[in-house]
């Protein structure tokens, strides 16, 4: 993990070519409406790449991407055109004030019965796990720390790394705003409402060991 200062220099270095990357894209290269499906990954890294997917990223330095591009800015899709966005461990990333602009995005390029599925840091099995003092839920990344206090700043602040805190109702909240439906929670973390869409790749990532509390909340919503 970077550091916050020599990611904010990143940034302000390629704010302007990410911008005409992901632009010159959307206008040249995206895939226009019509029968094939299109499966969009946002942010995924290196280790998360999804063959068959088109993955969406800022950097390109390290990771492996299909389309270069700011996750803040307007998403390099056409109107209408895509069948599934999944964001794992994204969204956190972004300030609390975009988050909403990036889910109105995502509405904005699905298909009729499109659908997104979303997760992130539970914050609400954290506050849980904070209150029963269970000390072993909560990691030492990225900082060695010994408290629950600290373990559980830890988690939710990632050493300045989120930039918002998620929970289901919030989640929900903005969604709901954007014009989804059929939002719900995904319990366990390894289900979906849609298998079509959302395939085994996908779904064998996402194992959770405390499935009882699991550490990711996973959203799902349709655009009717």
């Amino acid at each position: 993990m970077i550091g916050p200062q020599l990611r904010a220099t990143y940034y302000a270095v390629t704010r302007v070519p990410m911008w005409v990357s992901g632009r010159l894209y959307k206008r040249l290269l995206a895939p226009r409406p019509g029968k094939d499906s299109i499966k969009v990954q946002l942010g995924p890294g290196r280790a998360k790449y999804l063959d068959g997917w088109i993955n969406v990223d800022a950097n390109f330095i390290s990771a492996k991407i299909d389309v270069w591009a700011d996750l803040r800015d307007e998403l390099p899709f056409r109107d209408n055109s895509v069948d599934v966005f999944y964001s794992h461990h994204v969204i956190e990333h972004l300030p609390d004030n975009l988050v909403s602009f990036h889910i109105q995005e995502m509405f904005r390029c699905l298909k009729r019965g499109g659908v997104i599925r979303i997760g992130g840091p539970n914050a609400e099995a954290a506050a849980r796990k904070l209150i029963e003092g269970d000390t072993n839920w909560f990691g030492d990344f990225p900082e060695k720390r010994e408290s629950i206090g600290g373990r559980f700043a830890n988690f939710i602040l990632c050493a300045g790394d989120h930039r918002t805190i998620l929970t289901f109702s919030y989640i929900q909240e903005i969604a709901s705003a954007a014009g989804f439906v059929e939002m719900h929670r995904c319990v366990p973390v390894t289900e979906t409402a849609y298998p079509d869409l959302i395939g085994t790749e996908v779904l064998s990532r996402e194992y959770e060991d405390t499935p009882e509390a699991p550490h990711t909340l996973i959203f799902e919503a349709r655009k009717p």
